[in-house]
């Protein structure tokens, strides 16, 4: 997927969840839906130089990724330590993983009312 492509998907299907905003952060797109659940990096970013994600996850599945795949899944700098997930996006790229996590992480900081207006949409 081109670079192009890959940052409209991602902006897509983040602008889709309830009340997600978008903002410049560090120089790179971030969503907020209140607080951040995602940031977008396609220039790469300190020692990962590669198109990635850094997803807010739920407890134990930065771990679980990182196990599962170390060449796909890092833990990110600075929001590592919070349990945030980094996923590379320069290789095959199967999207519903990528909604995947990006709901996932949506979830994590959505509140109550934004959790019922996104499962409201999903019926």
């Amino acid at each position: 997927m081109r670079v192009a492509d890959l940052e409209n998907r991602v902006r897509a299907i983040c602008l889709a969840f309830p009340e997600t905003t978008e903002k410049l952060s560090h120089g790179s797109p971030g969503f907020f839906a209140g607080r951040q659940f995602t940031m977008l990096w396609m220039e790469g970013h300190h020692e990962q130089d590669f198109a990635h994600l850094w997803c807010a996850a739920p407890a134990g599945v930065q771990s679980a990724l990182v196990a599962s795949d170390p060449q796909r899944f890092f833990r990110p700098p600075y929001v590592g330590s919070r349990g945030w997930v980094g996923v590379r996006l320069d290789g095959d790229l199967d999207v519903e993983e990528l909604e995947t996590l990006l709901e996932d992480a949506y979830r994590c900081v959505a509140t109550k009312r934004q959790l019922a207006q996104l499962d409201a949409q999903r019926r």
